[in-house]
Order: structure tokens, then C-alpha cells, then sequence
């Protein structure tokens, strides 16, 4: 009897490396509704063809491929080898179903997204591009050369070897499916997803209410008093100095309560995460993100317009 592992089917690095290059165009077709899924899925073609014989299969790899994905794009490169590992398992029968590839994909996407930035953007490209910069100031044309070349072979470099990381390591997550290990890798990494989101709905959300509760009466020496101030220029030296880097005094008689700062004392950004709850909700009942997009333009148009926001 012939060995099963000899029937299966294996991707070469040829295949890996496709994959890898396809997907340094993976914000080629960003959009607002999907963001990277265009990209991903162009990604992943390459692979689902060797995978799949049946175009009914690979139609439905890529439908999985074409859902919501957004996270730095260098940082896709693990996200990637993780989904090749796990379609090359389902291809091969293993118990590999659609939610959990999901689930993988969008638990490791967030997490990794928030690391991409800081290490690529704010630390390796300003000190190869100072580098560079340093060497054009000067008049010698190496400079931009070097930092194009540099960068690009950092990026490649390590797009290509992340990649290979996550394909191993996936391949080990679907050794033991029998034992759960991939419901516990897909759930863990769901959890560490929404925890990442939840920290970040105070910073990216914010709503302010406009609308005045109340308007207290400042004792005299609490605020400017624009009527004693000197009728030229050094009076906006004084004002400066007193309402901000001296002492601090309001610039009205008067102190405005607005209903955010009753908002504030009560939970600050709870209507930021009242509007996320929304979104989220909306997005669960099916509701396009395009049109929550819009509704949320024209809720912010219609709010300004009657002073609420």
C-alpha cells in the first residue's frame, strides 16, 4: 500500500516565494470597505492554484481571501505563512474549516499591525533615509541609490523570512487538530485582536457634545480682564502670559460646562464606545461598511449643523 504522505500535496519554495513577491503589492487595490483583502487574495492565487484542481475550490479559497484584512503590510508576510500552512492542511483533508482560517487572520492582524509602524516607519526608514540624506546634501548620487537599495533589501528580506516563519509554524498548529490546539491558536488570537481594538476605541473614537449645561461666574482675579490691558502690542504677551504659561487665568469671566465635560466626569469616551458598539452591530446585521461610512458623514454634518456636536 502506497504512502498517503506521498499523495499529498506540498507547496515548493518556488510557490512560497510567488506568494511573497505578490504580496509586496498587497495595498494595491485598497479600499474602504475591505481595505487589503484585494491584495491578500492576489497574494494567495499562486498557492490556491497548486493547491486546488477545482476551480469550485479555488472560487471558494478566494472568496475566504476577499474578506475584511487590514494590518501594516510588511507585517502581512506571517499572516500569510500561517494561511498557506493551514490551506495546504485543508487541501490535503485535514479538519481545517473556514472560520478557523478566518479567525487566525483577523486575530493576528491587529496585534502585529501596532508593531509595524514603530519598528518600520518611525525607526528603520528615517535611519536609512538620514543615511542617504546625509550622503545627497553632500552632492554624491549614492545616496538615494543606497537608501533605495538598503530598504528594499531589508523589506524583502524580511517580508520573505516572516513568511517562512509563519508557514512552519502553522504547519505545527495543524499536527495535533484532534487535540483543539487550533480552536485554542484561532480563540487566543481573536481574544488578543479585540483586547488590541478595545485599548485603541478611546484614542481613534472621539465624540464631543457641544451643547452648555451651565455658565459659572469666576471670582475677580480668576480671569483676564481685557478692559485693564495696555492698548498695544504687549498686550497679547500679557494675555499669553497669564492664560497659559503664567497664571493661568481663564479668558472669560465666566467658566462653560459643556455636556462632554459632564460626559467626562461621568466615563470618558463612553460615547465614543457606544458608537463602536454601533458599528459593530450594524457590521454583524450585514449592513455594508460603505453605508455605515456614510451614515456616519452625515451624522457628523447633521450633529455640527444643530450644535450638538
Amino acid at each position: 500500500m502506497a504512502d498517503k504522505t506521498e499523495n499529498k500535496i506540498k507547496l515548493s519554495k518556488r510557490d512560497r516565494w510567488d506568494v511573497c513577491w505578490r504580496s509586496t503589492f498587497i495595498q494595491g487595490s485598497w479600499n474602504y470597505e475591505r481595505m487589503q483583502n484585494g491584495g491578500y487574495a492576489y497574494a494567495m492565487i499562486p498557492a490556491i492554484k497548486k493547491l486546488y484542481k477545482n476551480k469550485d475550490d479555488q472560487a471558494a479559497a478566494l472568496k475566504r481571501h476577499l474578506e475584511f484584512f487590514n494590518t501594516h503590510p510588511y507585517l502581512a508576510s506571517p499572516i500569510i505563512g500561517v494561511t498557506l500552512a493551514l490551506e495546504e492542511d485543508k487541501a490535503n483533508g485535514a479538519a481545517v474549516d473556514d472560520v478557523a482560517i478566518s479567525g487566525v487572520k483577523v486575530g493576528m492582524m491587529g496585534p502585529l499591525a501596532g508593531v509595524g509602524d514603530p519598528v518600520f516607519w518611525y525607526t528603520a526608514r528615517p535611519i536609512i533615509a538620514g543615511l542617504g540624506a546625509s550622503m545627497a546634501i553632500s552632492g554624491n548620487i549614492v545616496g538615494p541609490i543606497l537608501f533605495f537599495l538598503l530598504w528594499n533589501a531589508m523589506r524583502i528580506a524580511f517580508m520573505w523570512y516572516t513568511q517562512e516563519f509563519g508557514y512552519h509554524a502553522g504547519s505545527k498548529i495543524t499536527d495535533d487538530v484532534s487535540g483543539g490546539l487550533l480552536q485554542k491558536v484561532t480563540r487566543g488570537a481573536a481574544m488578543m485582536g479585540m483586547f488590541i481594538l478595545g485599548t485603541l476605541i478611546e484614542r481613534w473614537v472621539t465624540i464631543k457634545f457641544t451643547p452648555v449645561v451651565s455658565k459659572t461666574p469666576l471670582q475677580k482675579g480668576a480671569y483676564i480682564d481685557w478692559s485693564k490691558l495696555p492698548n498695544n502690542i504687549h498686550s497679547v504677551q500679557k494675555v499669553l502670559t497669564e492664560w497659559n504659561m503664567g497664571k493661568g487665568l481663564s479668558l472669560t469671566s465666566y467658566k462653560v460646562t459643556t455636556l462632554q465635560d459632564n460626559l467626562d466626569q461621568l466615563i470618558p469616551g463612553l460615547a465614543g464606545l457606544l458608537l463602536t458598539f454601533l458599528c459593530m452591530w450594524l457590521l454583524k446585521k450585514r449592513v455594508s461598511p460603505i453605508v455605515i461610512i456614510i451614515g456616519l458623514f452625515v451624522l457628523g454634518i447633521l450633529g455640527h449643523v444643530c450644535g450638538l456636536l
